[in-house]
């Protein structure tokens, strides 16, 4: 099976500046090292966006050192934190469409991965996510290129109601459109997302869909909260996919600090 790596909302910030009094870079760092620790075969590691906090030339560089001499080919996406021209000054050889968008096709011998850039920063409201006709097109186009392989689609914005109404009145704008997309190509087999800073599982137009949780900071599990600025200091979080030679795909999410504790109970127990 083929293991590929996934990080989302980052949010790493300029050095001394804390996130409810958390250190983003410190919490990555976290994360890194039992990745590598756990999973230094795996194929990939992809990031679904929110690299940085504010979209500054300073955090990408900040991100840019807590990322150097990693084990595993890195692929980046834009978050509605991001700012893509500073992304890619910083990050030149990150993959761009021919319409200058932060998307690209990582091709698995038994699948591929479509990376969308739902970064729209004239978005009404701010910070919710919009995948335009240009990147729809690339979609489409991706999705009828080599029928029959397995397709997962990543993007940062989850393309469906998650039930936190503050983050869903900034969620993806034309969700509806996407979905019927996606539903037009058999291959598709699962949708992967970030921006809730929360675990979930769903289905949505009868497609399987994850959503991932922060390595830094979560959202605490108050449905129906009418702001997107709630905030809780819980584990960080990596998650993973194992992709078979058939197509099949099992989803985990690993918390970084409740590994080591149950390590730790387990030893004291012996």
């Amino acid at each position: 099976m083929h293991k590929i790596l996934v990080l989302t909302d980052l949010h790493i910030t300029p050095p001394g500046e804390l996130i409810i009094g958390l250190d983003p870079a410190e919490r990555l760092s976290r994360v890194l090292d039992a990745m590598r620790a756990a999973h230094a075969d795996a194929d990939h590691l992809l990031i679904l966006g929110d690299l940085v906090h504010y979209g500054t030339a300073e955090e990408y560089a900040r991100l840019r050192g807590l990322l150097r001499d990693l084990p595993w080919p890195t692929t980046f996406m834009m978050g509605n934190h991001d700012d893509r021209d500073t992304f890619c000054a910083t990050f030149p050889r990150a993959g761009l469409d021919a319409n200058g968008f932060v998307q690209s096709r990582i091709t698995l011998p038994h699948a591929h991965i479509l990376c969308l850039d739902t970064l729209a920063p004239d978005a009404k409201p701010r910070h919710s996510g919009f995948l335009c006709a240009d990147r729809m097109d690339w979609l489409r186009t991706e999705l009828a290129h080599a029928p029959g392989t397995p397709k997962i689609v990543a993007l940062h914005h989850p393309p469906f109601v998650t039930g936190f109404d503050g983050m869903d009145r900034i969620g993806l704008v034309n969700r509806a459109e996407v979905i019927e997309t996606l539903q037009a190509y058999a291959d598709v087999r699962l949708v992967i997302a970030g921006h809730i800073h929360r675990t979930i599982m769903a289905s949505a137009g009868g497609l399987p869909m994850a959503v991932f949780k922060s390595p830094c900071h979560q959202m605490p599990l108050q449905l129906g909260a009418g702001t997107s600025g709630l905030s809780i200091d819980e584990n960080g979080a990596y998650g993973l996919l194992l992709v078979g030679p058939d197509g099949d795909i099992c989803v985990h999410t690993e918390d970084v600090a409740a590994q080591k504790a149950a390590i730790l109970d387990d030893i004291a127990s012996k």
